[in-house]
């Protein structure tokens, strides 16, 4: 009968479930519930209380996985998102002009002809505006030159803003050079954003792994899709077993709240993205023990937008399996219906 019940899958599409799929779903349960009773007066109670405990934990999971969708949707389509990314220009010392005119040094793709001056000095970027020109910095009404924090930053990157907000300039680092990230909110790869893809969750791709801690300040070589290699500090590794094998993926600290794991698997080009696919994981409890679910696996943001700098996989962290859990590979809207 538990069997019967583990056996449903959560539908497969990023929205609710459709009238065919809950009715499957709650055909299982249905089953479940007709098998308590059989047996004894006590016998048919307690697996009635299994059954009901089972469906409850179909439904929180399937509740947990819809939340889950929903949000990783809202956050890619914000309209400062990773789908709103239009522009990433190399910034060399020395002073520059930009812009979308062609006259500028840094040419952008959106925005005003000029938008001001940009000086890279022993490590310093300031920003001089053109005069006149409406913008914003850090979200308030800027008033003159700036100095320009990258991403690196402990505050985190400073924001021009253009385009009464629409547009957004920041700068970052990656491998000590200078970048010019840029965003809009018309990017043609928010506005035209198609659904995302998954494959259909289920709860036996969520696994309980063991986390082994590596010795503190331990990094590990990390190589972006733009040919930078950093140093990426490594807490630890994250081993787990799947159809009778034990797998091992080393995972990566960026300073937030959980470890991040960059892999890539057999259905990495055949299905997934072909880069290699990002999973989010919880910091390990005392006991050294880490929830691993593989139906959250998302794709980088190169998926959506060629001006990302995605880290790709490291070493050992391409697992000789099928991971058929989480998103599949994107499809732009024009993509797909060129396919059909």
């Amino acid at each position: 009968m538990t069997a019967a019940v583990r056996s449903c899958a959560v539908p497969a599409a990023g929205a609710l479930p459709s009238h065919s799929g809950a009715s499957r779903w709650w055909l299982c349960a249905a089953a479940a519930l007709a098998l308590a009773g059989c047996g004894s007066p006590e016998q048919q109670a307690r697996a009635e209380r299994e059954a009901e405990r089972a469906v409850h934990a179909i439904q929180d999971f399937q509740r947990d996985q819809q939340i889950w969708r929903e949000q990783r949707h809202r956050e890619l389509l914000k309209p400062d998102g990773w789908t709103s990314l239009v522009g990433l220009h190399p910034i060399e010392p020395g002073a520059h002009y930009f812009g979308s005119d062609a006259d500028n040094g840094i040419r952008v793709g959106v925005g005003p002809g000029h938008i001001g001056l940009l000086n890279l000095d022993k490590g310093r970027l300031r920003f001089v505006p053109e005069r006149g020109l409406a913008l914003t910095l850090n979200e308030q009404p800027l008033k003159g030159a700036a100095v320009l924090l990258a991403d690196d930053s402990p505050a985190g990157p400073t924001r021009i803003g253009f385009d009464e907000g629409k547009g957004v300039l920041t700068a970052i680092k990656r491998g000590g050079r200078w970048y010019l990230r840029v965003r809009h909110a018309d990017a043609p790869s928010r506005v035209g954003f198609s659904a995302i893809e998954y494959w259909p969750a289920k709860q036996d791709w969520k696994l309980s792994a063991k986390f082994v801690a590596h010795p503190a300040g331990q990094t590990i070589e990390v190589a972006n899709i733009i040919g930078v290699i950093e140093p990426t500090p490594n807490p630890g590794a994250v081993e787990f077993e799947r159809d009778g094998r034990s797998f091992r993926l080393e995972a990566l600290d960026q300073g937030g709240e959980e470890l991040m794991l960059v892999f890539a698997d057999r259905t990495s080009g055949h299905g997934s993205y072909s880069a290699g696919r990002f999973l989010d994981v919880p910091r390990p409890n005392p006991q050294g023990k880490v929830t691993v679910d593989f139906n959250k696996a998302y794709n980088p943001p190169c998926a959506f937008t060629p001006f990302a700098t995605c880290p790709l996989p490291p070493q050992g962290n391409r697992l000789d399996l099928e991971v058929t859990a989480g998103e599949k590979a994107y499809k732009p809207a024009g993509a797909a219906a060129h396919a059909s």
